[in-house]
């Protein structure tokens, strides 16, 4: 897609609301460091922002102590979660991705933070219901091999499971780089 097409990714300081999982870098840099988002395309996926599974995004442009305290409370009867990777897929426009598991659970928690933000659609309105997933290759470079390849490697070794006990708040510079600016517990 072009950028126009994706109004909302224009890099103007967006804020976001992730799952991070940097411990699983190892196991998806051999997909994200090929990759480049086509409206990112300086910069490989895994030099703008670790691997993670995207909860909101744009979140409100400069969050405030009532925001955060805003997410603090929609997830804070949700208890911290083992998360895991054991299958790979692709949407539609090419996408590839990893499914967390447990999905049910990670789509709650999604949801959750929906229901507390309904100023803030998902992808600016693009995506209006939530497929929660880690990206391993854009839509440009997706293809059904990275996805055979991707099945291959977590059939035979899957990512240990992360331990999630907070979400991770985070801006983008203007030079695409995501920085974590903060966090919430889960279950606080």
């Amino acid at each position: 897609m072009s950028r126009s097409a994706e109004p909302w990714a224009e890099p103007t300081g967006l804020t976001a609301i992730l799952i991070a999982v940097p411990e699983l870098a190892a196991f998806t840099d051999r997909w994200r460091s090929a990759s480049y988002s086509s409206a990112r395309p300086q910069l490989p996926l895994n030099a703008m922002i670790p691997p993670h599974v995207t909860v909101l995004v744009p979140w409100v442009q400069d969050p405030t102590p009532e925001d955060v305290q805003r997410l603090t409370e929609a997830v804070a009867d949700v208890a911290p979660f083992d998360l895991s990777f054991r299958a790979a897929g692709q949407f539609a426009n090419g996408t590839a991705w990893l499914m967390p598991e447990p999905y049910d659970e990670v789509l709650a928690l999604v949801n959750a933070v929906l229901f507390a933000f309904p100023d803030c659609p998902p992808y600016g309105g693009e995506h209006l219901e939530p497929r929660p997933h880690l990206t391993i290759s854009s839509s440009a470079q997706g293809t059904p091999a990275v996805v055979a390849e991707a099945e291959e490697a977590l059939a035979k070794s899957p990512p240990a499971p992360v331990r999630i006990d907070d979400l991770t708040l985070w801006r983008e510079g203007e030079d695409s780089v995501w920085q974590l600016i903060g966090s919430v517990p889960l279950g606080a």
